[in-house]
């Protein structure tokens, strides 16, 4: 007997509007991926890279491999255009307590702690320029998530706007590093060349893809874009192309100032450039543009994330209290708070002991690739089981590109664990405590569950 309460076909009558524009879509896509990763992580590749071809040819595969995956999500997006993503295309495809888990690793980890790390970014660079005590770098981090978890909190349209307008500061910045290191670098700058060892290509392709990573942000918010069915496949396309555009201008500009062998010495890579090019100034401008680029991700991570939230308290009746739309704001007002409230928590824990960066990657990375796998695998579930639903955008060459994508994404959760080793025990251990919680809550049901 399924003891799983149903609910009501009307019982949720507030629900997400469509009062986002393509371009603001686009803005929150440029938003997340574009972050302070193409200020860290040009400095590991680098070091693990043998030559210089490899290095670039490997932001080239980052960037056609990401397109693949996003004309996948691109089909699930437009087919199954309610908000939650892939919490929605995991439940649909394998059921609520697979999704739930998704959403549990999502919510306490992956967007949670991304946010915090990006605030601790902000927190770090405005200690440089206003050091307020020991605790500066947690203090500013604890501030950043509040005034965005409140802007956010106002509505839709203002975490929009912000989004809009910190994502051309981002840009625009970025833009500086490039015409900075391709155009007016000292012409007696010398490249440092790399040592030509032999390249780790599985872990080159852990730390690209991570700096690509964030794409898949996008379709959080298709049931809140006009037109979405239309627009999103050129949101999610024309965004990564502009974004592998700059990536590879980026490196280049490290390149041409710097060479391999500088980039390895120098893990930010970004403000070594803009010293040598602009002198003792150029450290204040690279602060600003470091800023600029976390806020903007977190701001697009807070916005993306807490659908996930909001997903899950729908769902899940015990969890009710998060899974409510405020339709004065149009905006998951509870899910921004819980969201909030565990980042901060995070950033007060990070003040005693932050490991930084790279243990970050560390017991995120195989969680999220392994989830990854499992949505690519579920583009052939749902071509299974609802053959006659309209696709306002197929895959094209399918199946040969979702394989791919499927190929790419178990090669890259292989990458990650090899590279890991026991932080991944992070990430399993978040998924044990999920998988305890599914032992304490029952999910409502869907139509869609008692589909074969």
């Amino acid at each position: 007997m399924d003891t799983r309460e149903r609910r009501p076909a009307m019982a949720d009558p507030v629900s997400p509007r469509a009062t986002l524009r393509a371009r603001d879509a686009f803005a929150i896509t440029i938003g997340v991926v574009v972050g302070a990763g193409i200020f860290r992580t040009p400095s590991l590749i680098a070091g693990v890279s043998g030559s210089e071809f490899v290095m670039l040819a490997a932001w080239v595969v980052g960037g056609v491999l990401s397109i693949i995956g996003a004309l996948c999500y691109a089909e699930l997006a437009t087919t199954y255009p309610q908000a939650g993503g892939d919490y929605n295309y995991l439940r649909r495809a394998y059921g609520p307590r697979p999704a739930f888990l998704f959403a549990w690793a999502r919510v306490s980890v992956i967007q949670t702690g991304s946010i915090a790390l990006l605030c601790f970014i902000v927190g770090d660079y405005m200690a440089q320029l206003y050091d307020v005590g020991p605790l500066s770098s947690a203090l500013y981090a604890g501030a950043a998530v509040l005034v965005l978890t409140a802007v956010n909190w106002l509505g839709t349209r203002q975490g929009a706007t912000v989004q809009a307008w910190l994502t051309v500061a981002e840009i625009i910045g970025v833009l500086v590093i490039v015409v900075a290191g391709l155009w007016f670098a000292p012409a007696d700058i010398a490249p440092v060349p790399g040592t030509g060892g032999d390249s780790a290509i599985g872990l080159i392709l852990v730390f690209v893809l991570l700096t690509y990573g964030g794409w898949n942000e996008a379709v959080y918010v298709t049931s809140e874009v006009r037109d979405a069915r239309t627009w999103m496949p050129r949101v999610l396309v024309l965004s990564l192309i502009a974004i592998a555009a700059l990536y590879l201008l980026v490196n280049l500009a490290y390149l041409r100032v710097l060479g391999l062998g500088g980039m390895a010495e120098h893990s930010a890579v970004a403000a070594e450039v803009m010293g040598r090019v602009l002198g003792p100034s150029g450290a204040i401008v690279m602060s600003a543009i470091v800023i600029a680029a976390a806020l903007t991700s977190a701001n697009a991570t807070m916005i993306t994330g807490a659908r996930s939230v909001y997903a899950v308290g729908r769902d899940f009746p015990a969890l009710g209290f998060i899974g409510r739309w405020d339709a004065r704001s149009g905006t998951p007002r509870a899910a921004f708070v819980t969201q909030g409230v565990l980042a901060l928590a995070l950033v007060v824990l990070g003040a005693f002991a932050r490991d930084g960066f790279e243990v970050a990657v560390e017991y995120t990375a195989p969680v999220f690739w392994l989830f990854f796998l499992l949505v690519g695998i579920a583009l052939f579930v749902l071509r299974r089981r609802d053959p006659d639903l309209p696709r306002p955008f197929r895959v094209p060459l399918y199946p040969a590109l979702p394989l791919l994508f499927c190929i790419t994404s178990a090669y890259l959760l292989y990458s990650s664990l090899a590279y890991t080793g026991r932080g991944a025990l992070f990430g399993v251990g978040v998924l044990a405590v999920g998988g305890i919680l599914l032992l304490l809550i029952k999910p409502t049901t869907r139509p869609e569950d008692d589909l074969p």
